[in-house]
């Protein structure tokens, strides 16, 4: 059976109750995403990073024109504005010389926020799934802040809502309302379905950010493969790309005895952690997926963000983006 991630059973997995839930480390609200506003100030998503971020010399728009930063001093073209005529060169050398400026333009982002059930998981603090919606509320806050666009894809196992890139706070509640349905769905209970594929999203993805945005996909990325790869490479050819990996304290270290339930989506296996073969096996798992991750840093132009369950979301992406927490 291909492993997948567990699907919030493994004794400290949580139930949902009938009544409206009020833990957010289970599920969030959105008078919860809300109150994140504040402290969203603390990260910069621009194209000027501190040198820390991992986000550092990255998201600079290459548009030719009058702008802020000086970038090359080059020969006069038929077409260029005369006003960037620099006449001091143009007098030395006796031919036209222009002044070109690298601009700063809207940039509209795509934040794509995994809540299918093998989000539904966490042993320490947060599931995986609320950690995710965390992060991606902080990031829609200061994206809003900043004046750029704001859209995003929320999906779970049968369900997938895109919105695409608008301006102001009307967009801002769209998408975190959109986070929230996501979220609030998700339940211990579930049947278990057949997970939507992390490439279908991909492709979604594919079709509103065709160039020039700043795209942030947070998961567990369970299922990925080469295809997985492919998509994300075919996307960061015209966009950043940030991808925020998000992981239990079980990927790397499992109890010493109890079980967990696996499923491919048609059926469920129990695994005793206590032997030794399993816990082996079901830790290669986790490990292979997380650093075959790692290495699309190196062979595509994207970021990684690896996030964690067992600490609170803020001060992990103020940390991670090089900011100073306030």
């Amino acid at each position: 059976m291909k492993h997948r991630a567990a699907i919030s059973r493994m004794g400290l997995a949580p139930k949902r109750s009938s009544q409206a839930p009020t833990d957010t480390r289970v599920h969030i609200t959105l008078s919860h995403l809300r109150g994140f506003a504040p402290a969203a100030r603390a990260i910069s998503l621009l194209s000027r990073h501190p040198a820390t971020s991992v986000l550092q010399g990255r998201h600079r728009s290459r548009i030719r024109g009058r702008g802020l930063d000086f970038e090359e001093l080059r020969g006069y073209l038929p077409g260029d504005d005369v006003r960037s005529i620099d006449w001091k060169v143009t007098a030395r050398a006796r031919t036209p010389y222009v002044r070109v400026y690298t601009e700063e333009r809207d940039r509209p982002t795509l934040i794509v926020v995994d809540q299918r059930m093998s989000m539904f998981f966490g042993t320490v603090r947060n599931t995986k799934s609320v950690t995710a919606a965390e992060c991606a509320a902080i990031a829609a806050h200061r994206v809003v802040a900043q004046g750029d666009r704001i859209g995003g894809i929320v999906f779970g196992d049968q369900e997938i809502e895109e919105l695409r890139p608008k301006r102001g706070q009307a967009a801002l509640t769209r998408f975190l309302s959109a986070v929230v349905a996501g979220n609030q769905r998700l339940s211990a209970t579930a049947p278990t379905v057949a997970p939507m594929a992390l490439n279908d999203v991909l492709n979604a993805v594919a079709r509103l950010a065709r160039r020039d945005h700043l795209v942030i996909v947070l998961s567990d990325f369970d299922a990925a493969d080469e295809a997985t790869q492919f998509h994300l490479g075919a996307i960061a050819q015209h966009n950043d790309v940030v991808l925020g990996v998000v992981s239990d304290p079980t990927s790397t270290q499992l109890p010493e005895q109890g079980t967990v339930v696996g499923t491919d989506g048609n059926k469920q296996a129990e695994l005793d952690i206590g032997e030794a073969m399993v816990r082996t096996g079901v830790l290669s798992v986790a490990t292979h997926r997380i650093e075959q991750i790692k290495s699309w840093q190196t062979r595509m132009r994207l970021s990684v963000l690896p996030l964690s369950t067992a600490e609170e979301t803020l001060p992990q992406v103020v940390r991670l983006l090089g900011g100073a927490q306030r």
